[in-house]
């Protein structure tokens, strides 16, 4: 038996079976040319693949370093893109489900993985190299979009890790803002300074032109393909072919209520009678120092789950505990789609529908800003607006098929979350996969082993 496991053709068979069934899974039989090296590494050993080190004779410690460096390297660039990568969560958009600090290990077989579209990168990097800050993917090859086959589709609710959609072009002196948000904010700003300092008022779209021409003329602009973009993770609550609706901070999706889960939060205003509360209660609510906003001697403003809100409700100096909530009707210039014909917010949004493959939407100079950047960026037309006029790839239309299905994701954190409702719906390709369990999680906020949340350790994902 031990000979059997010992025999080159043996060995060969078995890698060349494994290797024809992941290229079976790619789907590319061109690649199939890859026998013949497999072949030669386990029978005719004619060239020496790992041309770094001696065949016969021992090679140096430094030599024997850098061939395990080497391996390492390759398994896991492998692992990372067919099977399973970590993430890091950095902001406190899912708290409480996920919190700041936990390491998630994330499903590529759950969707299907990705193949890459810029192959070709510095490993273990998403967009930048450390310490030199430099791009870390190279253009000389660039893919289409590819999925293989996975074990299911992004159902309703789940947790998804996917590419940030609104991040293709990005300000390096404030990669936090996206874009488009950076202009906008921009032209607001152009347009006060004209209405209340020189008395003049242009249209929205020169103050949005002016302001493309101060971002780009005072910051660095680079473009980053779909997957260098940075990585969020949010709870997928619409996807292709749903409209969506919030009313009073309660979704609402194809006109039935969402089944609110016990870590969502909201904002909270509580007041006191002019005492403080006790530090060690928000401790055993697990509320963070960095979450606690005194606005006055009186007053707090907190991120809180239903369940902490009731119980503070009952402490004997709080008078009152109200959600924070916006006005109907009141218009967020920061809610997509950017548009004051939707008077929009994060607490009072759509009905939207979501973009879904193969269906067909009128188009009008009002939902245009919808549908525009699945138009012209997703789904790379050439899109122009004049007026009541639209055109793509250079005819006059006042309709559109889609190429792709979208999805809309919300964070759990609802107040203190930048998702869809801000940049609008996630493409397909954007889909990085699915965490599935938390295998570390760091508390920022504590020293020593109680950095460490054990109680949180292989905590399944929901």
């Amino acid at each position: 038996m031990l000979d059997i496991l010992k025999n080159k053709y043996f060995k060969f068979a078995i890698v060349a079976i494994l290797y024809i069934l992941w290229v079976i899974w790619v789907g590319n039989y061109w690649l199939l040319l890859g026998l013949a090296i497999v072949f030669d590494i386990y029978v005719t050993k004619k060239v020496n693949w790992a041309f770094w080190k001696k065949r016969e004779g021992p090679n140096s410690t430094l030599i024997e370093w850098l061939d395990a460096l080497i391996f390492a390297v390759i398994a896991v660039t492998l692992i990372n893109i067919f099977l399973f990568q970590n993430y890091r969560i950095p902001t406190p958009s899912m708290e409480k489900s996920l919190r700041v600090g936990d390491h998630l290990f994330v499903s590529k077989v759950a969707y299907g993985p990705r193949l890459p579209n810029t192959p070709i990168a510095f490993p273990f990097t998403q967009h930048t190299i450390p310490i030199i800050k430099t791009k870390s993917w190279s253009n000389l090859i660039v893919a289409r979009y590819k999925r293989l086959k996975g074990f299911g589709k992004v159902e309703r609710y789940d947790v998804v890790v996917f590419n940030f959609p609104a991040g293709d072009t990005v300000v390096l002196q404030n990669q936090a803002t996206a874009y488009d948000e950076i202009v906008r904010s921009e032209a607001r700003n152009l347009q006060s300074y004209d209405e209340y300092i020189a008395g003049v008022k242009r249209t929205e779209e020169e103050y949005l032109e002016r302001a493309r021409e101060e971002v780009w003329n005072n910051n660095d602009i680079i473009y980053r393909p779909v997957d260098r973009r940075e990585n969020y993770v949010k709870r997928c609550v619409g996807l292709p072919g749903d409209t969506i609706l919030i009313k009073g901070g309660v979704l609402y999706v194809n006109n039935i209520q969402e089944e609110r889960i016990e870590t969502q939060q909201y904002n909270y205003w509580i007041r006191t009678d002019g005492t403080r509360i006790n530090p060690r209660a928000f401790e055993r609510l697990d509320i963070y120092e960095s979450d606690q906003t005194m606005v006055s001697g009186t007053m707090y403003i907190l991120p809180l789950t239903r369940s902490n809100a009731e119980q503070i409700s009952n402490f004997r100096n709080v008078l009152e505990v109200r959600i924070d909530l916006r006005r109907e009707g009141e218009y967020g210039v920061v809610i997509f789609p950017h548009n004051p014909y939707y008077p929009w917010n994060e607490d009072y949004y759509g009905p939207l529908w979501i973009p879904e493959k193969g269906a067909t939407v009128k188009l009008d100079s009002n939902n245009i800003s919808i549908y525009e950047r699945i138009i012209d960026v997703y789904e790379g037309n050439d899109l122009e607006i004049d007026g009541s006029r639209i055109s793509i790839n250079g005819k006059e239309t006042d309709s559109y098929t889609f190429k792709m299905d979208y999805y809309w994701m919300m964070g759990d954190n609802r107040h203190n979350s930048a998702d869809s409702r801000y940049w609008g719906f996630v493409p397909e390709d954007h889909i990085v996969g699915e965490p599935k369990f938390i295998w570390l999680s760091i508390d920022k906020e504590a020293s020593g082993l109680k950095k460490i949340r054990f109680r949180r350790l292989f905590h399944r994902v929901r």
